[in-house]
């Protein structure tokens, strides 16, 4: 290899790093909290539930290495075990928010006329309300569980969703494409669905990579509250609600609460890092 394509091999392997390189660490991350939680009752020798009253508040140690919770628990198994709860519930708010709300919102857009006023609308009204508070009101009246804490989060995440995927397709809509398409004879829900929305799909799928770790931190600050996971289910929001108290015995919150921290910067580290792939400026930088 000569001397001079060193420097470019060199010299593309930095702009990459500068580019992906947070992208890949934040991959790395949750590959790794992914395969913890399928691994969970391999990767722990405790029961998350087990009681241990003569272990209670134990600081964590060769044994216990992120220490025991109020009931003796060990916090490492809860953490692991933990992720899911909680990455299960992200995806699954997520997912199903976007599936509804963009095939809402294309729909709108590609319809035009009252039903795309009357959809805005509903959408509007759903914006209307801080998607916390309202999600902690529909939790509330469901009462406490994951699928009724689900199903609140699911009600104020699709309008997002909606928004941006109306807006895409108005940019598509009037695109050369789409009207090659309706001269061929190919009806609306297969313009819509096999034309319009895979080449729109690139933001959306920016939202929902950045949206997953925002999901993560809605349903740790509702089971925080107490409105998420029924007792004494692990999951890392919860955790933290029950060491908030115990200020000498640091352990019992702070490790669940590094888990979400974690988990949310390696989503957002992946959202950043579609958009700059998905972004034809940022590749010429």
């Amino acid at each position: 290899m000569s001397d001079i394509a060193l420097p470019a091999i060199a010299s593309a392997r930095s702009r990459w790093l500068r580019r992906y390189g947070l992208a890949s660490f934040g991959a790395a991350i949750i590959l790794a909290w992914v395969l913890a939680a399928i691994f969970a009752p391999w990767l722990t020798r405790y029961d998350p539930n087990l009681v241990d009253v003569a272990m209670r508040l134990r600081p964590p140690s060769a044994s216990n290495w992120l220490g025991t919770d109020a009931l003796g628990r060990d916090v490492a198994t809860r953490v692991i075990h933990g992720a899911r709860v909680s990455l299960t519930v992200g995806m699954v708010v997520v997912l199903v928010g976007a599936l509804f709300g963009t095939l809402l919102g294309a729909a709108a857009a590609y319809a035009r006329g009252w039903a795309e006023e009357g959809l805005m609308r509903l959408t509007d009204l759903v914006f209307c309300f801080p998607p916390i508070i309202l999600a902690m009101a529909i939790a509330a009246a469901l009462g406490i569980g994951t699928v009724n804490t689900v199903i609140a989060m699911l009600v104020v995440w699709w309008p997002k969703f909606a928004r941006l995927s109306r807006s895409l397709v108005i940019s598509q809509r009037s695109m050369e494409y789409v009207e090659a398409a309706q001269s061929i004879g190919f009806g609306p829900a297969h313009i819509l669905l096999r034309q319009i929305i895979p080449n729109a799909v690139g933001p959306l799928v920016v939202l929902v990579t950045l949206d997953l770790g925002n999901a993560i931190l809605v349903f740790a600050g509702l089971s925080f509250l107490g409105l998420g996971t029924v007792p004494p289910t692990p999951e890392w929001g919860s955790m933290v609600g029950e060491g908030r108290e115990l200020v000498q015995q640091w352990w019992v919150a702070t490790f669940p609460g590094l888990a979400i921290l974690t988990v949310v910067m390696a989503f957002n580290f992946m959202g950043d890092g579609f958009r700059d792939w998905l972004d034809p400026h940022a590749k010429r930088r």
